[in-house]
């Protein structure tokens, strides 16, 4: 067989050199069940409410990953509707997210599959100003209210109207970034607001002497580990028993805990917010016939408000849950059915 040529043999030279480049370019976005540090399977989180996924963080600052044999890389959005995207979009396996940011995407037809509800709140508060003189949800009819739209946030605050008999119709929703809420309230822009509780304080500091709150505690919010298509059984897996650990560390060290995840909110959480609000979260991963039944709740609402396509019943729902990893990981903690 002939020698090739200096063209030749320079042409695939460079056809190497831009093969190993284009490699070494795509390492960063590693397919599932590609290996990660030290031999250990390599696995991306989506979070956001750092309380509501408090474990997570956990997780993450006392580096309990290794111990199932995993690389985790942790990502913070914010919002659960920010991090449902990431899990969508493929840039993340598993999502921390809220339930109706969850809803949303089963509603319209998006792979999606939810594998543990991790925590639990229901303190919430309608935010306002004195001088609106709203000192009850049925004084909502007619008046400006502030909230960051596609969030669990929406339905609490269509929960607080349907307290009165009202609905999104009776109102004037303007959609608010959840750190905008305080500051559109302050400038008077809306009457009322919603927002993460994370933003409670910021009000209160904006509006003074004006601030007021109706405190509502008519729905619970449920902090959902959601699976993307790219995420394996196994994996998820893993992850659960790492997140059933920290949830463990946490109830051993309440103040621990909260150190641990003002670390990890890099400055985004206050010590006194942090102190005031994580007590109020349940945690425990499971699946449950409560769950289940929110769900349905919330499927109905998006459907009506948002015209969404998908089945809102119950045997529609159930399919999107993925009971195998928990049940794997700890058996008593699934009771759906």
């Amino acid at each position: 067989m002939p020698r090739p040529g200096p063209r030749a043999a320079t042409a695939v030279l460079v056809a190497l050199l831009l093969s190993a480049f284009a490699t070494a370019c795509t390492g960063g976005s590693a397919p599932a069940g590609s290996g990660g540090a030290g031999g250990r399977q390599a696995v991306s989180v989506a979070a956001s409410d750092h309380l509501g996924g408090a474990p997570v963080y956990v997780a993450q600052e006392r580096g309990l990953w290794s111990a199932e044999g995993l690389d985790a890389t942790v990502t913070t959005q914010p919002t659960g509707r920010d991090a449902l995207n990431a899990v969508l979009g493929g840039q993340a396996q598993l999502g921390v997210v809220g339930d109706l940011p969850a809803v949303t995407a089963v509603l319209g037809g998006r792979e999606l599959r939810i594998v543990a509800d991790l925590s639990r709140f229901s303190d919430w508060r309608l935010l306002t100003r004195t001088d609106r003189q709203i000192t009850g949800f049925a004084a909502l009819k007619g008046r400006k209210v502030g909230v960051p739209q596609g969030t669990n946030v929406e339905y609490a605050l269509s929960r607080m109207l349907a307290s009165a008999q009202l609905t999104a119709a009776d109102v004037t929703v303007v959609n608010l970034a959840p750190n905008q809420v305080p500051a559109a309230l302050a400038r008077g822009d809306v009457d009322a607001g919603v927002t993460f509780p994370s933003f409670y304080d910021a009000a209160r500091t904006a509006l003074g002497d004006r601030y007021a709150e109706l405190p509502f505690t008519g729905y619970t919010a449920r902090t959902l580990l959601v699976a993307g298509p790219s995420a394996e059984e196994g994996t998820t897996t893993a992850v659960l028993r790492t997140l059933l650990r920290a949830q463990r560390e946490m109830t051993a060290d309440p103040a621990a805990t909260r150190k641990d995840v003002l670390t990890q909110s890099k400055g985004a959480l206050q010590a006194g917010y942090a102190d005031a609000f994580q007590p109020r979260y349940g945690y425990g991963a499971t699946l449950s016939p409560e769950l289940l039944a929110e769900l349905e709740q919330e499927a109905a609402w998006a459907k009506a408000a948002q015209g969404l396509p998908g089945s809102a019943d119950r045997a529609a729902l159930l399919q999107h849950l993925q009971p195998g990893p928990l049940t794997a990981a700890d058996p008593a903690a699934v009771t759906v059915r």
